[in-house]
């Protein structure tokens, strides 16, 4: 049995997150010591790092919550559980592209300043006006 501090450390996972997956339902409300001490097994211990890989790739606690609920299932098809991973991956690289444009915009406006002094700041300017930028972002 491990404390939710033993749990935190081991999975490297802070101790109000813990709470609130457990609010969340997606850890087990665990038993408690005579001291009223939370106290969580091994299952609990595995799903708190399944949890945290997951938030790590940037799943969201709806996702995580379905692919929990579908690990519980061991013989049905898997079609559901890479559905997740597909939309999980379109997001990524979305997000990819949008970094990338925002990378080039703020690149441009870094680099096109020769201005000395702040009321001669390019950057300022451009940031104050939209339509100076190049591309959308």
């Amino acid at each position: 049995m491990y404390s939710i501090g033993d749990l935190s450390r081991r999975t490297g996972v802070k101790i109000p997150t813990i709470r609130y997956y457990e609010q969340m339902g997606l850890i087990d409300v665990p038993e408690r010591s005579e001291g009223n001490q939370r106290r969580f097994g091994k299952g609990e211990l595995e799903r708190l790092a399944f949890i945290r890989h997951a938030r790590d790739l940037g799943l969201t606690i709806d996702s995580i919550r379905q692919l929990i609920d579908l690990s519980g299932h061991a013989d049905k098809p898997c079609a559901n559980a890479d559905r997740i991973a597909a939309e999980q991956l379109a997001s990524v690289r979305e997000r990819i592209v949008r970094l990338q444009k925002l990378e080039k915009e703020l690149a441009r406006i870094a680099t096109c300043c020769t201005g000395e002094t702040v009321g001669d700041c390019y950057v300022i300017r451009a940031l104050s006006d939209h339509s100076l930028c190049n591309h959308e972002h």
